[in-house]
């Protein structure tokens, strides 16, 4: 099985314009990892020489009030970052495909991860890459835990690594 960052770089190769989105809730504690990743992106700086563009959009509980903004931007790629119970330990990071996401943390968002990430492939005519990682507690009114803090560090470097 590839490493993350090599399923990474091989899904983005022919990447033009690169969209990520975090999702998920900075109340309820794991479940913050896919914001937590999108804001240690926000202000990546890209090589003067790429023409790649990227740009990161902080879905919240919400995403798809973002899908204007994604659609404006016309990525050729977009990555979607999101707690998921991959029945995995804690911390764990998987890239899931649209087709298994019934284990993504639907419970705080208002459409189903499986739903909307098909209407954004449709809609948007781009790849849509999902990226999950399996929260613990997820209760309202707590911190993320140690296992999520270094997944979002993991998950964020690779990207990053990816895309420089």
């Amino acid at each position: 099985m590839p490493t993350l960052k090599a399923a990474i770089r091989t899904r983005l190769k022919n990447a033009k314009k690169i969209a990520l989105l975090g999702v998920g809730s900075e109340l309820r504690g794991d479940d913050a990892a896919g914001i937590l990743i999108a804001e240690s992106l926000q202000n990546i700086p890209l090589k003067t020489e790429s023409k790649l563009q990227f740009q990161v959009f902080i879905g919240s509980t919400a995403p798809e009030n973002l899908t204007g903004a994604i659609r404006k931007f016309g990525p050729t790629h977009l990555i979607i970052v999101d707690a998921a119970d991959i029945g995995q330990k804690i911390g764990t990071v998987k890239l899931i495909s649209p087709d298994e996401t019934a284990g993504f943390s639907s419970s705080t968002h208002n459409l189903p991860m499986k739903i909307f990430a098909k209407y954004l492939t449709i809609s948007l005519g781009c790849e849509v890459i999902l990226i999950g990682i399996q929260p613990g507690k997820i209760h309202f009114n707590t911190l993320p835990s140690l296992e999520i803090k270094e997944a979002v560090k993991y998950v964020s470097q690779t990207i990053a690594e990816v895309i420089l």
